[in-house]
């Protein structure tokens, strides 16, 4: 397969290399030879081992944990990959770490999503690709071409074959994630229900109002995260609680720090459904509730589209 205007090189660093195999695999391509290794002291050290010369090269890296590393060696590829005079470089980070701090949250706080941005296109990409952004708007943090794919045609062919969508509702688990939850429902055309959490008081627990009438209903919640899974689990017990049948979750990016595997896994959640767009952890390969789906094939479909200069948002419509 070529580009438009020279080869594809795919190289991927090491935060996810079944998923970096499985894009390589739908494009038919191998993944380009590159040593990504660390120094006694664990600096990051970058080799390209194949000529990229002119070439159009897609670096295949999330920046989950540890984030820190993840991303440096995503940086320090770009910069390597630069000055093996790559013809164009794009970032293809499904998973980008730092986009729950898309504001100042408070006094003295940092912006680090528009610091991370400024990292990547300093270090020299061209466009970046990711998957799902917590906020929609880190897209314009950016100063190069930024395609912001959605998991939502994988979810929804999913659910399709997995549920009798007459007895579905779709729930959204707090009052941010609307959008999100209404435009999956209008794809399977479903009711809609809200989770409004609130705390009344420091040091009191959350409140969650349900709005909208779940009883008799399949329910099914909707977010772009899950890390602690302490909102997905009261969510469950609340919709449980308000007659609903079942509650299910899909969620495309799982985080699930700590101990979240276990907490999802004794949970009132039928399932929890996440996508590979960060590679799981044991804990989550054993939990018998926990299930993901693959967006290589979306990704695969989306470098083609970019590599031939054809439209990316079409998949979507």
């Amino acid at each position: 397969m070529s580009a438009k205007n020279g080869s594809i090189k795919l190289v991927a660093g090491n935060s996810n290399p079944a998923l970096a195999q499985a894009i390589a695999n739908g494009l038919d391509l191998p993944l380009t030879k590159a040593v990504v290794r660390r120094f006694a002291d664990m600096e990051i050290f970058v080799e390209i081992q194949e000529n990229v010369r002119g070439s159009d090269v897609f670096i295949l890296q999330s920046t989950s944990y540890p984030a820190n590393d993840h991303l440096m060696e995503l940086l320090i590829i770009t910069d390597a990959l630069r000055r093996a005079s790559a013809r164009r470089i794009t970032a293809v980070v499904p998973y980008f770490g730092y986009a729950r701090q898309d504001r100042k949250s408070g006094s003295r706080t940092p912006i680090s999503a528009k610091l991370v941005a400024n990292l990547i296109t300093h270090a020299g990409a061209d466009r970046v690709m990711t998957l799902d952004l917590h906020a929609g708007q880190i897209q314009g943090f950016f100063d190069i071409p930024t395609d912001n794919l959605y998991a939502s045609p994988v979810m929804v062919r999913d659910i399709r074959e997995r549920f009798d969508l007459t007895n579905v509702m779709v729930v959204s688990p707090d009052v941010g994630g609307v959008v999100r939850a209404r435009g999956l429902a209008k794809r399977i055309n479903t009711p809609l229900a809200i989770i409004d959490k609130r705390r009344e008081r420091p040091g009191e627990s959350e409140v969650m109002n349900v709005i909208g009438d779940v009883a008799g209903y399949t329910c099914i919640l909707i977010d772009d995260i899950v890390d602690s899974g302490g909102t997905l689990v009261n969510a469950a017990d609340a919709l449980i609680a308000n007659g609903a049948k079942e509650v299910y979750a899909y969620i495309t990016h799982g985080v699930l720090s700590g101990g979240a595997a276990a907490r999802i896994t004794s949970s009132r959640l039928k399932e929890l459904v996440i996508t590979d767009s960060i590679q799981p952890t044991e804990a989550i390969i054993k939990s018998p509730n926990i299930r993901a789906l693959s967006i290589a094939g979306l990704i695969s479909e989306a470098i083609a589209r970019t590599a031939a200069e054809e439209s990316v948002s079409s998949l979507f419509d």
